[in-house]
């Protein structure tokens, strides 16, 4: 592990609030090395500088501290939607190791990978499975089952809502990673979210350090059961959104 990723990695999580040692800095660097070495074969990320991994991949995945509050993680439960490289899952779980997550992507050869870093980095209480939110969603091991659900997915906030509130407890909180102006998009998604059972609580905006990112974290609040009719079949909810 280089001398700058250490000083950067600390530095950056230091400024959310996160102490990691030694042990978790290390996690974090052997993840970074096999992202750039996976990605020279599969299409991971577009992002590899090691400078741009920290903040843009590790830090932005960490920052839902800033929603949160670290003591929302100990002993919960979290669903990472159409996880892709591991974003926010496994930065999380690194950071918060009580934290049990489960990392779901459509494309096998993804979570083959995701299963890698887990195994190299020591990781337990943390599974990657492979499949689509709409059937994973009406699966009743997986159906309501999570403390938290978060995904850092391209998707409008009312198709997403579709997506990942159907995992989510009743009490428990659904948090898309948003970038850019948001307003009008939460404004359209407010009525998807309502019919699935959720409230929006608050907004965290925020910029990534040293970035002129602006980002956007999204409090959504399971305040009742969703209905049976949700998640609809596989595409819907992104071609037909619940304006």
């Amino acid at each position: 592990m280089t001398d700058r990723f250490a000083d950067q990695m600390k530095r950056e999580a230091g400024e959310l609030g996160i102490a990691l040692n030694g042990g978790q800095l290390e996690q974090f660097f052997r993840y970074y090395e096999l992202l750039v070495e996976r990605n020279k074969v599969m299409n991971l990320t577009a992002i590899t500088e090691e400078q741009d991994v920290v903040t843009k991949h590790f830090t932005d995945s960490l920052s839902l501290v800033k929603l949160m509050g670290a003591e929302a993680f100990a002993g919960k439960t979290l669903m990472d939607v159409g996880t892709g490289a591991g974003f926010p899952g496994i930065p999380l779980k690194i950071a918060f190791p009580e934290l049990n997550v489960t990392l779901l992507d459509s494309l096998n050869k993804r979570v083959r990978f995701l299963m890698d870093v887990c195994e190299e980095l020591g990781l337990k209480d943390i599974t990657a499975v492979h499949g689509r939110a709409e059937d994973f969603g009406r699966n009743l091991q997986y159906r309501e089952q999570f403390d938290l659900c978060v995904s850092r997915a391209v998707a409008n906030l009312a198709s997403l809502s579709e997506y990942c509130m159907p995992f989510v407890k009743v009490g428990g909180y659904f948090v898309p990673y948003k970038s850019g102006e948001i307003e009008e998009e939460l404004e359209a998604g407010k009525r998807a979210v309502k019919i699935l059972g959720g409230e929006v609580e608050g907004v965290e905006k925020f910029t990534l350090p040293g970035a002129d990112a602006s980002r956007s974290l999204i409090r959504i609040r399971k305040i009742k059961g969703i209905s049976g009719k949700y998640p609809r079949k596989a595409g819907l909810p992104t071609k037909e959104p619940l304006y």
